[in-house]
């Protein structure tokens, strides 16, 4: 398609002197053409012409049909898509690589776990959409860099530890740090002295680094809590295949944090308000929040100023990419808006995306604060359990295929309904459909004994249609790089699968008198479905 879509826009430009760049789809059924635009309706008003009679000055200098009401249809010739295919088989990275990433630094912060808390549904999630668009990155020429910023320090903490600190355990584990920050919770918010002790705590973890700090048993508490936090993140990313090459506490990035918010503060980018120290939102159509509090502690938004500026030092980045649930979307305007006022150029490379709430079938709410939340390792485990009951299977990369798929196959931005049953089907748009459909035509080509091409070959109809769909994929990469999407390649694939079903059903490989030349699109089909799963984070087994 992108040959065609080079033709019309060459034509175009001689012709009327216009630089467009035309959509080139599938043609209809009842046309007999491979692809079709419709340029030149598009065109009509401004030339001020009819659309059929521009179709037919375009398809005079190229090689198109016309059809009413101004249609251009290109049909392929099988040379061509048999050469297309071979080397694609033989080139196939090369002809990914996007220009405006190749050699760029882009660093995707996702994930974002608090210590002291338990991973919810939304960090496995935001784990698996981020790992993907970083792959995006990768496979454009991007030098990606996997940052995570968790918040070490802040009320979460204080309300933790102020029940740790009660109970003085000699031992405990990540679950007994999520119930007492539960516990911690309902205190500050039902207790004027729990209030009153977690403030106090929330001051202090900011000095637990200063050589002035002497409350050993806080320290302790602390140091062990936090440590512990984050040996369970590193478990569970291993286990999802998530690897991260930066991390971020709160506490590394507050303090430069606090520097630029007091300097813009003397320059009128935030203001004094009862005590604390706020940006205006309302100057520019948003909500105003603080961002150094009353007590002097930086809040949340004063971190992400910090980790913006941090994040510039550490890599002079090309492009920043933050990826959140869609419950963040207000405060990051707000936070963008504030250091768009003295380092713009930031802001300008900055891409703040986010999606929407799991929820199981049911629509049940959940709160991490209240505790009835739906942990990360139970998602994995239900779709586990799941798979073993329908399939007898234990298969970890099935799994995980499944849950994987399962997300990355919506479009990022609304609530999605996570079903593990649907999630393991073997049929229907699934990850283990594609899977099955990735093993199989290993199976295929195991059984193929390399017979010699014929030197003049005419496709049949499911054989074309494989070739023209394959031949799509540089294009949907396009796209899902230009849009960080990881749905348009999880829908490709899927109508792939779908097509390389009808091929299978209809052509015969193994033994067949075309044997070479299906078993050459049988090979070129299946780098491309592990090519486009490796980008979702899947990985394809041996057998299934």
């Amino acid at each position: 398609m992108e040959q065609i879509r080079e033709q019309i826009k060459t034509t175009i430009k001689d012709l009327y002197g216009l630089d467009v760049a035309p959509d080139i789809t599938p043609s209809p059924e009842n046309i007999d053409a491979d692809y079709s635009s419709n340029i030149a309706l598009k065109l009509a008003k401004d030339l001020h012409k009819a659309p059929m009679e521009i179709a037919n000055e375009i398809a005079h200098k190229i090689s198109a049909k016309v059809s009413a009401p101004g249609f251009l249809n290109f049909t392929l010739p099988d040379e061509y898509l048999t050469a297309q295919i071979k080397n694609l088989g033989t080139n196939f990275r090369g002809n990914i690589s996007s220009d405006e990433y190749s050699g760029k630094t882009v660093i995707c912060e996702f994930s974002d776990p608090n210590p002291f808390k338990v991973l919810h549904v939304g960090h496995l999630y935001t784990s698996i959409i981020g790992d993907s668009i970083s792959r995006l990155f990768e496979y454009s020429g991007a030098k990606v860099i996997r940052a995570n910023f968790g918040g070490d320090v802040g009320l979460h903490v204080a309300k933790t530890l102020y029940i740790l600190e009660q109970k003085s355990p000699a031992d405990f584990t990540i679950e007994d740090i999520a119930k007492c920050y539960v516990e911690g919770t309902a205190a500050y918010e039902d207790s004027e002295g729990a209030h009153a002790r977690i403030t106090e705590l929330n001051k202090k973890i900011y000095q637990i680094n200063s050589e002035n700090f002497h409350d050993s048993k806080l320290a302790e508490l602390y140091w062990k809590g936090r440590e512990l936090s984050y040996d369970y993140f590193k478990d569970f990313y291993a286990r999802i295949g998530v690897k991260f090459d930066k991390f971020y506490p709160e506490s590394t990035v507050a303090d430069l944090g606090l520097k630029k918010v007091k300097e813009e503060l003397e320059k009128g980018v935030y203001e004094m308000s009862d005590g604390a120290v706020i940006f205006n939102g309302e100057k520019y159509g948003l909500h105003t929040r603080v961002f150094i509090n009353k007590e002097g502690v930086p809040t949340y938004e004063t971190k992400d100023v910090g980790l913006i500026f941090t994040k510039w030092q550490d890599y002079h980045f090309y492009k920043s990419v933050v990826i959140t649930g869609s419950e963040q979307l207000d405060y990051m305007k707000v936070v963008l808006k504030s250091v768009e006022q003295y380092a713009p150029e930031l802001v300008e490379k900055t891409s703040h995306l986010t999606h929407g709430l799991v929820k199981l079938p049911g629509n049940v709410k959940m709160s991490s604060r209240k505790g009835n939340f739906l942990k990360a390792i139970d998602v994995l485990n239900m779709v586990r359990e799941e798979l073993q009951n329908e399939y007898n299977s234990t298969d970890d990369t099935v799994a995980l295929a499944a849950t994987k798929y399962a997300f990355l196959k919506y479009k990022m931005g609304g609530h999605i309904i996570f079903d593990p049953k649907e999630s393991v089907k073997m049929t229907g748009n699934s990850g283990p459909y594609l899977l099955y459909s990735a093993v199989r035509a290993k199976r295929i080509l195991a059984n193929c004994k390399n017979n010699t091409e014929k030197k003049d070959y005419t496709y049949n109809n499911y054989e074309k249609n494989l070739a023209k769909k394959i031949l799509e994929y540089k294009d949907t990469l396009k796209e899902a790089v230009a849009e960080m999407a990881p749905h348009k390649v999880a829908s490709y694939l899927y109508e792939l699968a779908q097509e390389f079903s009808r091929f299978y059903e209809h052509c015969p490989v193994a033994g067949s008198e075309r044997e070479a030349e299906r078993a050459t699109l049988t090979k070129v089909y299946l780098n491309t479905m592990t090519h486009g799963l490796n980008i979702l984070g899947i990985n394809i087994p041996e057998e299934m």
